[in-house]
């Protein structure tokens, strides 16, 4: 019971510093996110540069989906104009499934006090900083929190149980990633989580793989929560998310045995594999969809709005 509280305080831990991460960007550079959100959003291709560098900055797909939808809820943007940036909040959010694949042990302290002393600042320029630096090191505390904590944890009979199921069905562990994804609400720790297990040698690539899959999925639920009582159109915009993530995964999940076989051409560690290899599963189905992002928007008119006012351009 002990080592379930201790996941479950890292999984906390690692939700916080993603939170704080954002906050600080987000106060270093708030100005001018929406101008740029709603001003180069004129067809897919600037939406999907655009929505891809603001997901970069604030560490979220979900928060920009919720700035998004927010924005087209206060009618100052389209649905229209949203396809792009769904499109771009998909690669953008690949950045910090990179990112935890370092290894910043040595520094995790100096960062954390460093933070720390930042945030008690009043120039709200320093505030921010720290807030950066201390999210920075929460995360990787909580990365490796889940590697220490994988072999205690399984050697509790049902979780022993479980990782070997999810490790011999695909499909477990796709609905596995979807379902704890939108639980904790958050992609990136559940990647995290995957990548510990991963580095502990306990979860098999393709398995880790599928979780990844699932957890693109599952991370929709933010987006569909936000736009409960929004309107329509930010609806529809919630919608576009989800199929983006459902399309993509149908069509990669053939491919797993290939990505799994081909893995170790991207990297030595399993973790950083499977980083590299959830950017390839996102900028992948963004860029096939990009070409047919028209029809893409008149699909989701079709499928969820009965009495569409005006065609998608």
């Amino acid at each position: 019971m002990l080592y379930i509280l201790l996941f479950v305080l890292c999984i906390l831990i690692f939700i916080f510093g993603m939170t704080i991460i954002r906050f600080g960007l987000f106060n270093l550079s708030a100005n001018k996110l929406k101008t740029w959100l709603i001003k180069l959003t004129s067809t897919p291709l600037k939406g999907m540069v655009t929505g891809t560098f603001i997901t970069a900055l604030l560490q979220s797909s979900s928060a920009v989906m919720v700035i998004t939808i927010g924005l087209i809820s206060a009618r100052i943007m389209t649905f229209p104009q949203s396809i792009g940036i769904i499109l771009g909040t998909n690669i953008g959010t690949t950045f910090k499934t990179e990112l935890i694949t370092f290894d910043l042990d040595a520094i995790l302290v100096p960062l954390a006090i460093s933070g720390a002393l930042l945030i008690i600042f009043k120039n709200k320029k320093a505030r921010s900083i720290g807030m950066l630096l201390f999210g920075i090191a929460s995360v990787f505390t909580a990365m490796k929190g889940f590697e220490l904590l994988a072999h205690p944890l399984t050697t509790m009979g049902f979780i022993n149980k479980f990782i070997l199921s999810i490790n011999d069905n695909l499909i477990l562990s796709l609905l596995a990633g979807t379902v704890i994804t939108a639980v904790i609400q958050s992609s990136t720790a559940m990647t995290g989580i995957a990548m510990g297990f991963l580095t502990a040698g306990l979860l098999q690539l393709d398995a880790g793989i599928a979780i990844v899959l699932g957890a693109n999925i599952g991370t929709c639920i933010t987006a569909i929560i936000a736009s409960i009582g929004g309107g329509k159109e930010s609806k529809l915009a919630a919608f576009a998310h989800v199929w983006l993530n459902v399309f993509g995964v149908l069509l990669f999940i053939p491919l797993i045995p290939i990505l799994t076989e081909n893995a170790p051409l991207l990297a030595s560690k399993k973790d950083v594999q499977l980083a590299h290899i959830s950017v390839i599963f996102n900028v992948a189905t963004s860029l096939i969809i990009l070409p047919f992002a028209t029809k893409f928007g008149e699909m989701i008119l079709y499928l969820h709005d009965r009495h569409p006012k005006r065609p998608v351009s």
